[in-house]
């Protein structure tokens, strides 16, 4: 606080002075000064470093220093002068593989190379990083942008502890720099440390450090921080994951993505793939993989492997992280938003690399695993009508081709519906879907707005059929806002929700379970909270 506090009170000095110049072009420097330290303030004030956009290689773009120029000028010229004067080397040896430096130089290189030093980690947002790749050495290169006498959010820092233990592991020496070596690279060295020494003490590693390196100290907000989260636990490695892949979901992804897949994950864990084949599903895959207790699974497929797999995991530690490459991806919609639909590889590894998780509801129907619908009438025909050859040709449009031939059809049946403890009704309907997660897409489940899938609860809906078809295309409009404004708006439509659903018929029972076609004479539908943690956009 004190440091936004600070750049503003430089930035209003700034737009002062630029106020009683007289000369026009003095003003405009005064107030760009005087801008680019405004919005220097706000990023401290929100713990934003990436307002820098420095990239993953450490490139800062030209937009960025033109805008921040005035304060980038200045931070170069501070640190220049403080390495010049600094008392310590530019970089040093904390054990082994571990090294502290300041923002490293070209003609650090000839240091890198005698320490076999062959990683590093830029944790700067104000510098760009040199363009390792031209330099012509075996050297890694990760920034994870972090203001100076800040600390890391909770995904950077998981981020950077598990890149460090996985190049350690790969016989690398790795080098954490900041600025001057003496803050934040310090808190990322002495996390690492304490992840791999869980009885140690934050003051017993800190001085460990500073033995070799003293200038390093850890202001006031950064040590407790540092204490807080090895106090609840949350300096811990889990970089070991095993991948499933399915190579023929949606339009066969798997072979134009795997390399972007696997060398964007391996970084930051020790990973296995794993494919499946006509002889070998995503269940048998998983229950070996989950012997060899991973951190995580990874389903890369559509949404049966996701089922697969996931299937394996509920109420179970292992974390289940998805990439889309399915035709409709509609659980990967639920949990990352709707940029799933656009970047859905790029996307998911992100997510899968912050590590951020939350543990929501399955269901299961007659003893199937339900992630996302059980769905009669429309979602059913809708479905049935997709058949694979269909979504092979038109990708997501097969649904929508089958909707519309659903809608024409217009058929309705009665059913013979139990909510929890209460007494059966008979309910005459041309939709009837019991939601545990649906994406806004699907609509005919949003009649009480979008499914919460941590809440406990199943979302029960259905359509009173119509003789005409403008007041059911007017009912699906209606469903279509209650997705966006999260309330009940449709008046053809019923919305409730319960625990248990059970659903009887005279004749055999046609419907959908995630996206796969069904039979049955009796289905039981029973929601189980909190039971499958899964890698989802932090909220």
């Amino acid at each position: 606080m004190w440091a936004a506090i600070s750049y503003l009170v430089l930035a209003l000095l700034f737009i002062f002075i630029g106020w009683e110049v007289n000369s026009v072009y003095f003003s405009l420097v005064f107030y760009w000064t005087a801008l680019s330290l405004l919005l220097v303030s706000a990023a401290y004030l929100f713990n934003a470093g990436k307002i820098f956009r420095k990239r993953e290689s450490g490139v800062i773009p030209f937009y960025i220093r033109w805008a921040f120029i005035p304060f980038l000028f200045g931070v170069q010229i501070y640190n220049a002068y403080a390495r010049k004067h600094d008392k310590v080397p530019p970089i040093q040896q904390i054990n082994n593989n571990l090294f502290l430096a300041c923002r490293l130089f070209p003609s650090d290189i000839d240091t890198l190379k005698s320490n076999g030093i062959t990683a590093i980690l830029d944790v700067t947002c104000e510098f760009d990083g040199l363009e390792w790749s031209s330099t012509q050495e075996n050297i890694k290169y990760l920034n994870i942008p972090v203001l100076d006498h800040s600390v890391p959010t909770h995904s950077q820092l998981n981020q950077a502890i598990n890149w460090i233990h996985h190049h350690i592991k790969e016989n690398r020496r790795v080098v954490v720099h900041c600025a001057l070596g003496r803050g934040r690279s310090v808190f990322v060295m002495a996390a690492y440390l304490l992840s791999q020494n869980k009885n140690a003490d934050v003051h017993q590693i800190l001085a460990q450090i500073k033995e070799t390196r003293e200038t390093a100290n850890l202001n006031k907000h950064q040590l407790r921080h540092l204490a807080k989260r090895h106090k609840n636990g949350e300096l811990v490695i889990k970089n070991k994951a095993i991948l499933i892949a399915n190579p023929v979901s949606g339009t066969k992804l798997w072979q134009e993505k795997e390399h972007l897949i696997v060398a964007r994950l391996s970084s930051y864990y020790d990973l296995k793939i794993l494919t499946t084949n006509k002889e070998t599903n995503g269940i048998t895959l998983a229950k070996h993989a989950i012997k060899e207790q991973p951190d995580i699974i990874i389903a890369c497929g559509g949404d049966g492997t996701v089922a697969e797999v996931a299937s394996v995991l509920v109420n179970t530690q292992c974390k289940l992280g998805i990439i889309p490459l399915g035709t409709a991806n509609a659980l990967a919609h639920v949990l990352m938003g709707i940029s799933s639909k656009f970047i859905p590889v790029e996307q998911a590894c992100d997510l899968i690399i912050d590590g951020q998780t939350s543990l929501m509801d399955t269901a299961y129907c007659n003893d199937e695993l339900v992630l996302l619908l059980a769905g009669i009438g429309f979602e059913q025909s809708m479905i049935e009508k997709a058949d694979r050859e269909a979504k092979n040709k038109s990708g997501q449009l097969a649904y929508l081709n089958g909707f519309f031939q659903a809608f024409g059809e217009q058929k309705s049946q009665s059913l013979t519906v139990k909510l929890d403890d209460n007494e059966p009704q008979e309910i005459c309907t041309n939709s009837f879907i019991v939601a545990n997660a649906a994406p806004f897409t699907t609509l005919l489940a949003q009649g009480g707005g979008q499914p919460n899938h941590n809440d406990g609860l199943l979302d029960v809906n259905w359509l009173t059929p119509n003789k005409d078809d403008f007041t059911t295309v007017l009912s699906i409009a209606e469903l279509m806002f209650s997705s966006i404004t999260q309330t009940h708006l449709a008046i053809n439509s019923h919305h409730t929700n319960a625990k248990r659903v059970e659903i009887t018929a005279e004749d055999e029972i046609r419907y959908v379970l995630d996206g796969e076609a069904k039979t049955a004479k009796r289905l039981v539908i029973i929601i189980v909270p909190a039971s499958l943690n899964v890698i989802c956009k932090e909220v």
